[in-house]
């Protein structure tokens, strides 16, 4: 009798508890705050909610949430705001980056530092200070500027035509101190031969950082982009703290939406059913992205 084949299988079960064992805490995580919220979310969607008794009305919840007028405007408000941040911020992180890599590396750091800081910064300080830039009569920093050019002051976050392009200024001015350190680290990572070759063939600035550059950061610029639409469609913070979604819902998200309806008309159901939506459609953007801007990116 073969008594190695035994072992053998007794040796691979047990390292393979141990492995369970090791992401045991991971596992237990995952299903207390991603399935079990997921799950919960899918049957409250179901019902017209109410903390003493739910009633099961099926998909009325979604039905109602495909021919809410507010909730097409809302998303609508969102791809404008996504379509409008996202690019402009990976362009902007990326230059700024290719601004800080000549420099010494202490120098670098303090850079890094200062771009970084509104990632941790509260978000409610952040707001107060954009308020201030925002403020409507003469002592805000924006009329300020505008009226030396003879424009007159503007109530930026109250005007249907101006509140989505202050929260769109907002973002691109404080969202990129995550984007320029993984571009950083990427640029870092370049072989300096590349660029060695290039010179001896002659290439120009714009030339090498178009045919070395863009290429060899095509894994970071595909991470950040996805991860940036994912976070522009979550949008809640800006439109909750600075404009409230108005004037007339010109700045109501998706997000903002769903915590109205959850948590100032009590539509839990509802809400349940718009989260729900909004995660289908950008899973579907992601693979989308996936798709189509990852076919020639390698790890």
């Amino acid at each position: 009798m073969n008594i190695a084949k035994p072992m053998k299988r007794r040796k691979i079960r047990g390292e393979s508890t141990w492995g369970y064992a090791f992401i045991a805490v991971a596992l237990v995580a995952f299903a207390m705050f991603t399935a079990y919220p997921v799950v919960s979310a899918f049957i409250i969607s179901l019902q017209e909610y109410k903390p003493l008794g739910s009633t099961y009305i099926g998909a009325d919840n979604y039905v109602n949430t495909l021919k809410d007028a507010l909730f097409w405007k809302a998303l609508r408000n969102t791809v404008v705001y996504t379509v409008l941040t996202v690019p402009v911020n990976l362009l902007l992180s990326l230059v700024i980056a290719i601004l800080i890599l000549p420099l010494q590396k202490k120098t670098q750091s303090f850079f890094k530092a200062v771009y970084y800081l509104p990632v941790v910064a509260s978000g409610v300080a952040l707001s107060v200070v954009w308020l201030w830039i925002f403020d409507p009569m003469e002592g805000g920093i924006l009329n300020r500027i505008v009226n030396l050019f003879g424009v007159s002051n503007q109530n930026w976050l109250g005007a249907s035509a101006t509140a989505m392009f202050s929260l769109v200024l907002m973002s691109w001015l404080s969202s990129h101190g995550t984007a320029i350190i993984i571009y950083l680290a990427g640029l870092l990572g370049i072989d300096s031969t590349y660029y060695e070759a290039a010179e001896i063939d002659g290439a120009s600035f714009l030339q090498k950082l178009w045919h070395i550059v863009v290429p060899c950061l095509k894994p970071a610029t595909l991470f950040l982009l996805v991860t940036g639409v994912i976070g522009s469609f979550q949008v809640f913070q800006n439109a909750y703290l600075m404009t409230g979604g108005g004037p007339d819902n010109a700045t109501t998200m998706v997000g903002l939406l769903i915590f109205n309806n959850a948590f100032t008309y009590f539509e839990f159901g509802k809400a349940a059913a718009q989260s729900l939506l909004l995660a289908l459609i950008v899973a579907v953007i992601s693979l989308i992205q996936f798709k189509y801007a990852g076919k020639d990116v390698e790890y």
